[in-house]
């Protein structure tokens, strides 16, 4: 397998060359990161998932996000459009930015610090998981996904745990 190629940032998300992904997370260095909500058509519902144990960040953990880092010559929402498609098999439905800002978040821990861009899609149709990226996912209430973010202790991707409060709250104001 190749080491590829991510995008690499300052800490104001300015562009700043690339490097490969190892280097990145072993590094720390800051890179940009798309991910998409996908909310059912009726805005109800949110698709939660599970990663694999083989990811090498975050294994095991649950999210409800699809995404990924951003590529060299990719824009956001190009990555997010690539990522849904890959990780869910979602392909086809328009992508809303959730915030009006060039990035929507900064998560700074281990293994790495990254610039968080959010899309929504609405979606009612198949789901199908990379099983290399994806164990299960299943559809949740914003109050049910509230109340499992609520306990420290659940499992939760830290860098989308950043911004899933932001996110509940911008649903709420449409």
């Amino acid at each position: 397998m190749t080491d590829e190629l991510v995008n690499v940032y300052d800490a104001e998300g300015n562009e700043d060359g690339t490097a490969p992904r190892s280097r990145v997370y072993a590094e720390g260095l800051w890179h940009a990161s798309a991910g998409v909500l996908v909310r059912s058509t009726d805005g109800t519902r949110i698709y939660v998932h599970r990663r694999t144990m083989t990811k090498a960040v975050f294994a095991g953990m649950h999210d409800c996000l699809a995404g990924g880092v951003v590529d060299p010559g990719e824009t956001s929402m190009q990555a997010a459009t690539r990522e849904l498609a890959e990780e869910l098999g979602i392909s086809g439905p328009p992508l809303t930015a959730l915030a009006s800002t060039a990035w929507d978040g900064q998560w700074a821990g281990k293994p790495m610090r990254c610039h968080l861009y959010a899309f929504e899609a609405r979606w009612d149709g198949p789901i199908r998981h990379q099983p290399e990226e994806i164990v299960d996912g299943w559809w949740w209430t914003d109050a049910e996904l509230a109340a499992h973010l609520a306990d420290p202790a659940w499992p939760f991707v830290p860098d989308t745990r950043v911004l899933i409060p932001q996110l509940l709250r911008l649903r709420q104001h449409r």
